[in-house]
């Protein structure tokens, strides 16, 4: 099956965009409903009273012109964030009609991203599709992060025997051809003795390990603009190798290239917007899987650092993925580093699903991170890389193990782990994302999600000014 990810970058492609008129979208809260009804038409105040509309969450009101048909509708927003109210337009909104927001008091992106994104859901390989309204007026800026948030979802969403680690490369080709950027699919012998580690976690598969390196720069950027590079994990399914999970925590692994796919949709918003910026993106993609020439407990492995790690748990293998990642990227300087992964349950046993962990090496890096976060409803929670817990990953056999020593603070060791592949002069940032909604909730339907896309945007367009 052709994987047809980059299609929702021209967003509204793909959310049934009718060729029929804007109609006219007017958001309401409770204690605001008198008002804003009064600035339309007489009919709508009498609508709302004799059906009992009070403006809350998700109800929608129609209006009809003087022949019956459909004019324009006003949106209950309760008391809930802009774009929860907005996340609920596309399926309370009659389907196959396009939208123009009118009168906003509120935060217009907001809005947008909000209508946008509760409009998303994965259908690739639906016979019967399911339409929604479109947003017919919406920004640049918008369509840029919706589509690029899509495209991470939708690569999440997709099933480990479609999307493997060649195909996962290959989009990632595709993307760099769209923007013009330099790219690299690295494979088969090459990879082996460019990234050893990588290739040590994919040996067990019959879908052979693949990087893809891409290289960019903004038309308005100069020799010496800053560089931000960018590491995915990429492990398209992960059993855990011999070190198997069992069956109900193996069932979502195919989302383990989250990291990955949120990097992709980063870089692709960074690209679209054409930001003063020198870029590159490294994806490390993989099967972790079991089999006479996967990878075992007390297996030794070099690195490209030049590190020796001996295997504590094969199911540890998204650091192994990260560190070659890492130790490359390190050797062009980077004024920024960061890597996005699933990388660990005990960041989601800490912090739960909603809200992805932040380890960083630079407090201005870090608060500019979290500031985003907090302005784009997209946030992430620091946590510290405690020196004190580094030697729990000291091995009597190799430099290091790829796991703790001790049953306790699994994210940290893991992002001690990390910092051993990148340079003290670096200014690193690691995130450890569920990348996932269990359930769906307005503008976050269940499936994929880009858990810190656009919290991270915002921070490398404040790293441009």
């Amino acid at each position: 099956m052709y994987l047809d990810a980059l299609k929702f970058l021209d967003v509204p492609a793909g959310l049934n965009e009718t060729d029929g008129p804007i109609l006219p979208l007017y958001a309401v809260r409770p204690d605001n409903l008198p008002s804003r009804l009064s600035d339309l038409p007489n009919s709508a105040a009498a609508q709302a009273s004799l059906l009992g509309f009070s403006g809350e969450a998700g109800r929608v009101l129609r209006l009809s012109d003087h022949n019956g048909a459909l004019a324009g509708a006003v949106l209950g927003l309760g008391n809930g964030s802009v774009f929860a109210g907005f996340g609920n337009a596309a399926t309370a909104l009659p389907p196959g009609h396009v939208w123009r927001i009118e009168d906003n008091e509120n935060v217009i992106e907001a809005a947008e991203l909000g209508f946008f994104l509760g409009a998303y859901r994965y259908q690739a390989l639906k016979t019967k599709k399911t339409a929604f309204s479109s947003l017919g007026n919406a920004s640049t800026r918008s369509r840029i992060v919706a589509g690029s948030i899509m495209l991470a979802r939708e690569l999440i969403n997709t099933p480990a025997n479609i999307l493997g680690p060649a195909e996962l490369a290959e989009i990632g080709m595709q993307l760099a051809a769209r923007f013009g950027a330099d790219a690299e699919h690295i494979k088969s012998e090459d990879l082996a003795a460019r990234y050893p580690a990588i290739h040590a976690v994919g040996a067990g598969s019959s879908r052979p390990p693949a990087v893809m390196v891409l290289r960019w720069k903004g038309s308005t950027a100069g020799l010496t603009a800053p560089l931000v590079s960018l590491c995915g994990k990429g492990v398209c399914f992960d059993t855990g190798g011999y070190n198997l999970k069992p069956g109900p925590a193996m069932r979502l692994m195919r989302k383990d290239m989250g990291g990955a796919a949120i990097a992709m949709g980063l870089a692709a918003a960074i690209m679209a917007l054409d930001l003063p910026i020198r870029l590159e993106l490294r994806v490390g993609c993989a099967e972790n899987s079991v089999s006479g020439s996967a990878m075992r407990p007390s297996d030794i492995l070099y690195t490209r650092a030049g590190i020796t790690v001996e295997v504590g748990d094969t199911d540890a293998e998204g650091r192994l993925v990260l560190c070659d990642l890492l130790a490359e990227a390190c050797e062009a300087k980077p004024d920024w580093l960061i890597d996005i992964a699933t990388l660990t349950g005990a960041a989601r046993i800490a912090l739960g699903p909603e809200l992805p962990a932040l380890f960083c090496n630079r407090d201005e890096m870090a608060e500019a991170i979290l500031a985003s976060g907090r302005a784009k409803d997209d946030q992430l929670w620091r946590m510290p890389l405690h020196d004190s817990y580094a030697s729990w990953l000291e091995n009597p056999f190799a430099d290091l193990s790829n796991v703790s020593s001790k049953p306790f603070a699994g994210a940290i060791t893991a992002s001690l782990f990390l910092q051993h592949f990148v340079s003290k002069q670096v200014s690193w940032a690691h995130i450890d994302t569920y990348a996932w909604n269990d359930s769906s909730r307005p503008g976050k339907p269940e499936g994929g999600e880009a858990q810190t896309l656009h919290a991270l945007l915002g921070a490398v367009e404040y790293l441009s000014i």
